[in-house]
């Protein structure tokens, strides 16, 4: 039987979907196609489940009050799952959202931290999303902190990180040690090319499967009906991938 061939985006948008599966609420920031159509496919093979929210959508956001709707859900503990990236991240789960040097005068400016370090706390899985895997990006210690990866014992925590998916593999998040373990790496990429790099030191198991790729039905829902949804809300992205114009 012929393995059924898929772009890296695609591969990305099935395993970031797999997390996400049988979870009641997902919410998406916005700019963010790639995990968006990963919470759509998960609700598409999910029979309507999980709800989504998608900050800037109009077909997918039952949000009247954008953020202020959001971090009420969350602190409410209605939110299951969302993501997070950052100009840096590092290998205890930090992410930099402000920029890189001294953040009064900063050598790069990044879009700033809105809400992230509130999310962070609050939802229980927080998916660290970043398709640029390299040093510059995953890096040994962030220049500043927007959102903390782990709490002292003493801190009411509920939320945290779950996951790191980038474009070459998939990091798990161990709570107990507060460092990344190498789950799969992605196909074409190998373990050695990822210790070279990444920026951070993380635990490496005897064996690393490579990351699943996305069977024939996926494939064919996610470039269906997926295709069809997403590009209500990125044109563009939809577009470019699969050739999908929005619906009028």
């Amino acid at each position: 039987m012929s393995v059924p061939t898929c772009q890296p985006e695609e591969l990305l948008i099935a395993t970031v979907a797999t997390m996400l599966d049988g979870l009641g609420h997902i919410a998406v920031g916005a700019a963010s196609p790639i995990p968006g159509a990963a919470a759509l496919l998960a609700r598409a093979r999910g029979n309507g489940r999980p709800a989504i929210s998608i900050l800037g959508a109009v077909d997918e956001n039952a949000f009247t009050d954008g953020g202020k709707e959001l971090f009420d859900c969350a602190a409410e503990g209605r939110i299951d799952a969302f993501f997070l990236g950052g100009g840096q991240i590092d290998g205890e789960a930090n992410i930099n959202l402000v920029g890189i040097g001294n953040p009064r005068q900063p050598k790069v400016r990044f879009p700033g931290s809105f809400g992230s370090a509130y999310l962070y706390f609050l939802v229980p899985r927080v998916i660290l999303f970043r398709e640029e895997h390299s040093p510059r990006v995953l890096v040994s210690r962030v220049d500043y902190i927007s959102a903390p990866g782990w709490s002292a014992p003493n801190v009411y925590r509920p939320g945290g990180p779950y996951a790191l998916v980038t474009g070459r593999c998939v990091f798990a998040w161990q709570k107990e040690t507060h460092r990344f373990r190498l789950a799969s790496v992605h196909p074409g990429h190998t373990v050695d090319e990822l210790r070279a790099e990444t920026g951070f030191d993380y635990d490496l198991p005897d064996t690393v499967p490579a990351t699943v790729l996305p069977d024939a039905a996926t494939l064919s829902l996610m470039r269906g009906r997926v295709a069809g949804e997403i590009a209500r809300t990125y044109p563009g992205f939809a577009a470019r991938l699969w050739n999908v114009a929005a619906a009028a």
